[in-house]
């Protein structure tokens, strides 16, 4: 069974209807499921899900969209401390200028920069002091990224950390590969030349696969709705993988569910 280690079931797009979702998923070979948080009120529908739903996992965390929020850290530390919260994530940097999306309105300047770095670092320390894994989201933002990981770098993130949906960048590749962190990758090596290259030169014990499901639908379907995006599509994307690897599906489905398995402390 596939593993879906990015998919945002707690998210308002799939509000009633996760059962169905998931039971959508299930069908397509899709059995194990990991929900990261953005901010408090998603982090806490991440443990609910995976405390109501089997072999659904939870990730807590603040995405650097919500630096400009008053985050409540005695909160955020509680949730990292349930036992259902496997991970801490997604958390990071975002320098992109949104378009047509509701993050428009953020003016990405240095003040709303300075709120992501220290968001992101006060994060990393609740994760190192709870020793539990970290999904990193890093748009645009590469050099401070590197800068903040070399300097919050703790040994018990080796293994256990993954850039999600990885920029195709080989700076970001060697950083990762020196410090024993996965590569996830979504519904945009689908359609994306860059990402599929890219894709090919990251060895195949370091790949998890991701939907981020509702969003970054893969190809076909992305030409029919490209939204909301399902687990149930991440066969496409082991498919993808496979192909561009010249390795058999099955050995793409084996493999990454370990390294999922692995990276998140679930063996």
């Amino acid at each position: 069974m596939l593993f879906d280690t990015h998919c945002h079931l707690n998210f308002e797009a799939f509000d009633n209807q996760v059962k169905t979702v998931i039971d959508r998923a299930k069908r397509a070979g899709v059995g194990y499921f990991l929900v990261p948080g953005s901010n408090l009120p998603t982090s806490q529908r991440a443990i609910n899900l995976a405390q109501k739903y089997q072999n659904v996992f939870a990730a807590v965390g603040v995405h650097p969209h919500h630096a400009q929020d008053q985050t409540n850290f005695k909160k955020l530390e509680n949730l990292i401390k349930d036992p259902q919260a496997v991970a801490v994530g997604e958390i990071g940097l975002d320098y992109h200028q949104y378009r047509q999306t509701k993050y428009e309105n953020y003016q990405v300047d240095e003040a709303f920069k300075n709120q992501q770095r220290e968001l992101f670092q006060n994060q990393l320390k609740l994760a190192q002091k709870y020793q539990k894994p970290v999904i990193f989201h890093n748009r645009e933002a590469k050099k401070d990224m590197l800068a903040i990981l070399e300097k919050n770098w703790h040994k018990s993130f080796s293994g256990h950390t993954v850039f999600h949906c990885c920029e195709p960048d080989e700076e970001l590749l060697d950083f990762a590969q020196k410090r024993q962190m996965f590569i996830g990758v979504d519904g945009d090596v689908t359609y994306w030349t860059k990402k599929q290259r890219f894709i090919k030169s990251v060895p195949l014990a370091w790949l998890v696969l991701e939907t981020d499901s509702p969003y970054l639908t893969p190809e076909p379907i992305r030409q029919e709705k490209s939204f909301p995006n399902e687990p149930k599509n991440l066969k496409i994307i082991a498919e993808t993988v496979a192909k561009i690897k010249d390795i058999s599906l099955e050995k793409v489905i084996e493999q990454t569910k370990a390294n999922a398995f692995s990276l998140f402390n679930l063996n």
